[in-house]
């Protein structure tokens, strides 16, 4: 009787720990529905509602960045990369947050002002949003939803390429720098589909 309840016990601590795992994994809900970049409304950095609609026919990096990471310096390298393709066709859209050890504490103004003074950003920048959890932005659920690597966004910097028709989205990590060849191959494919 004692080896039966033993086993039982093990069984249940597998259980709760993969259950842990799990949860830890994923912890913001996927948006699931069939969506497309083009069905999403977000707010710019100056407070005006932005359909991304506007978008349509061009080729979408979206990236949640931070002034006060020791990823930021990639501002310069989106930049560059925004300079050097934005008239085939490609945009950069950066999303402030501050859900990493609050990296991004300051106001939209001073975000807006920090980025074009030290990096002469000139790519268009949204106002704060929540990356994952349960409150993240809807256009963030379905960005991870849409591509193979479901957990949650593991830090500032996290870019998402999205085709022309905002069907289609790849997912590169905070570390991967942004003029990393890896990903300027699938700009570079997805600017001449």
């Amino acid at each position: 009787m004692a080896k039966i309840i033993l086993v039982v016990l093990g069984l249940i601590s597998v259980a709760a720990a993969m259950a842990l795992a799990m949860r830890n994994r994923q912890t913001t809900p996927l948006d699931t529905k069939q969506h497309n970049l083009h069905d999403y409304t977000v707010v710019d950095i100056k407070g005006n509602k932005k359909s991304l609609k506007d978008f349509d026919g061009k080729v979408v990096m979206v990236v949640n960045v931070a002034s006060k990471c020791g990823l930021t310096p990639q501002y310069e390298q989106l930049e560059a990369l925004y300079e050097k393709y934005k008239d085939q066709g490609l945009v950069i859209l950066g999303f402030p947050c501050n859900q990493f050890m609050g990296q991004e504490p300051g106001t939209e103004e001073e975000i807006l002002t920090f980025c074009t003074n030290k990096y002469n950003v000139s790519f268009p920048m949204f106002s704060k949003v929540e990356v994952k959890g349960e409150n993240a932005h809807p256009l963030y659920k379905w960005l991870v939803g849409a591509t193979e690597n479901k957990t949650d966004i593991e830090w500032n910097f996290a870019k998402f390429i999205v085709s022309r028709d905002g069907a289609k989205v790849q997912r590169f990590a905070s570390k991967t720098k942004p003029d990393d060849s890896s990903v300027v191959s699938v700009i570079e494919k997805a600017l001449a589909e």
